[in-house]
């Protein structure tokens, strides 16, 4: 079956050009000439970015899944590829109603009509790992049915995914041999990368932890609803949560013939998004339009609804300061900040010159500031410096390059919704409030709120440990003199050994 899989990928390589990308590497460039006869047939009029997301859609939902996570690492991917890839979708059919039930009922240990009142066999969605359909959680206690989202992963699909990801590795391997650019994209680091991520999304308690701590973040929040979880019905296999309902934030249109304000909603989106960054250092990180809604009924209108958490991000305070440091910085064309947050972060090889990284982030950065704000993408200055960074060999952290890509999506969205918005006018204040939150008299306020209990605790002994403290000099003093003593002592008794001995020589020659 390995075999029958593999050949199927050489066939689509071939058919979409792709071994001419593998014929860049000068060791097999000369192949390239006789490969183009033999292969006439094929039409390779298109750019190598849209013939390589065409192979990725034929070759299936697992791939289109790695394409999609592969389009994240623009620091590593040339510019034409990342943007390519960044289209790609999870257009896959449904499957069977049958085997949906059939992992429910083995899941749950009972017959679905007795898990739920009511199970719509139709799906409402369908994605490479999983689908989602509605049901009703029958009425416990007192309370009325409970409307509810039921996410099911695809049967087999780990056995699937086992497969491509062998398969994905062995071509990672010959991608960093024969690509002229190949050691360089690092293809087998990225697959480790997708490995991991894919495999975190086949665990569905993990995508419903992620969206349980995202809800208690935003529970009390103006701006985005996040559906509640339903832990007594979730399972690796079957997740339950509170079903939402609005428009996908896509749909210009519908959204303006529900009265929604766009300009408003695309300035929350872009306060939302700095929230999870800087305020929780947690944040949804594929915020494509399929994955968010608007909210269009009662107290919910106007509001940003959050759905599939199997992909987040999170920050330490030591990233979130250095991105908060840079950005400023950014803003205010201090290029000799960004370069000494670049030391300060430890991410820099040692011995750097500050002047030189400095240097190399004004001639990328200059020209972007020629333009208008309102025309600048936050993103691509991100980006832009992670690339001046590569000439320093600065390891750029996986979790910086998520949230770099989902900026990306942020400012898509925000400008779609309003072609106006001025991303950098956004969220400069927000940025100057956390800046002074962090590091100003409020920042100190709450940092020894947070240490009283221990401060209370060491206050009495504080006397104690100063005074052992005081002492230690002291006492390593005298035991140094105590042992440079005893040391003397010994030699004076060796020195004297000596003498007698020189003396009984001295002696014994002039009585001869």
């Amino acid at each position: 079956m390995r075999l029958l899989r593999l050949a199927r990928i050489v066939t689509v390589a071939l058919r979409h050009g792709l071994d001419d990308l593998a014929l860049g590497h000068e060791r097999v460039r000369a192949l390239r000439p006789v490969v183009r006869r033999v292969l006439f047939w094929r039409d390779l009029s298109r750019p190598r970015a849209v013939r390589l997301r065409r192979a990725l859609e034929d070759l299936g939902p697992i791939f289109v899944k790695f394409g999609q996570v592969l389009s994240t690492r623009r620091d590593l991917l040339p510019t034409d590829i990342a943007d390519e890839l960044a289209k790609l979708q999870d257009r896959v059919p449904p499957f069977s109603s049958e085997r949906v039930v059939s992992t429910l009922e083995r899941v749950y240990g009972k017959p679905v009509d007795e898990v739920f009142a009511s199970f719509d066999r139709e799906p409402v969605a369908s994605a490479s790992v999983a689908q989602v359909h509605f049901a009703t959680l029958p009425a416990t206690g007192g309370r009325d049915p409970v409307p509810v989202a039921v996410k099911v992963l695809r049967p087999a699909v780990g056995e699937v995914i086992e497969k491509d990801l062998a398969l994905m590795q062995t071509a990672a391997m010959l991608v960093e041999r024969l690509w002229a650019d190949g050691k360089r994209l690092k293809p087998r680091e990225v697959v480790a990368e997708f490995e991991k991520t894919i495999r975190d999304e086949l665990d569905l308690t993990r995508e419903a932890a992620n969206c349980s701590q995202l809800r208690r973040n935003f529970r009390h929040s103006p701006l985005l609803l996040v559906p509640e979880v339903h832990w007594d019905w979730t399972e690796p296999e079957v997740m339950v949560m509170e079903r939402m309902s609005g428009i996908p934030i896509g749909r210009i249109d519908e959204l303006r013939r529900a009265d929604i304000d766009l300009k408003r909603l695309s300035r929350a989106g872009v306060e939302i998004f700095f929230t999870q960054v800087f305020r929780d250092g947690f944040f949804h990180a594929d915020m494509h339009p399929g994955n968010i809604f608007v909210g269009t009924e009662g107290a919910d209108h106007g509001k940003y609804v959050a759905l599939d958490f199997g992909i987040v991000g999170t920050l330490s305070e030591t990233d979130k300061r250095y991105l908060a440091v840079n950005f400023l910085a950014f803003f205010r064309r201090d290029y000799h900040r960004v370069a000494t947050a670049h030391v300060e972060s430890g991410w820099v090889p040692a011995g750097t010159r500050v002047d030189e990284l400095e240097a190399e982030i004004r001639v990328v950065c200059e020209p972007i500031f020629d333009r208008p704000l309102s025309q600048i993408s936050l993103g691509k200055v991100l980006l832009q410096l992670f690339r001046a960074s590569r000439r320093f060999n600065v390891e750029i952290q996986p979790q910086l390059t998520l949230l770099q890509k989902t900026l990306l999506n942020v400012e898509g969205l925000g400008r779609q919704l309003d072609p106006d918005l001025d991303l950098w006018t956004t969220a400069m204040p927000f940025l100057e409030r956390w800046m002074e939150d962090q590091i100003g008299p409020r920042a100190l306020a709450r940092r020894l709120e947070a240490e009283a209990p221990y401060l209370i605790a060491a206050l009495p002994e504080l006397p104690r440990l100063i005074h052992q403290k005081l002492l230690a000099p002291q006492a390593a003093s005298d035991l140094a003199l105590k042992e440079l003593a005893a040391a003397q002592r010994a030699r004076n008794r060796w020195l004297a050994l000596v003498a007698a001995m020189l003396a009984i020589v001295v002696v014994v020659l002039l009585g001869r």
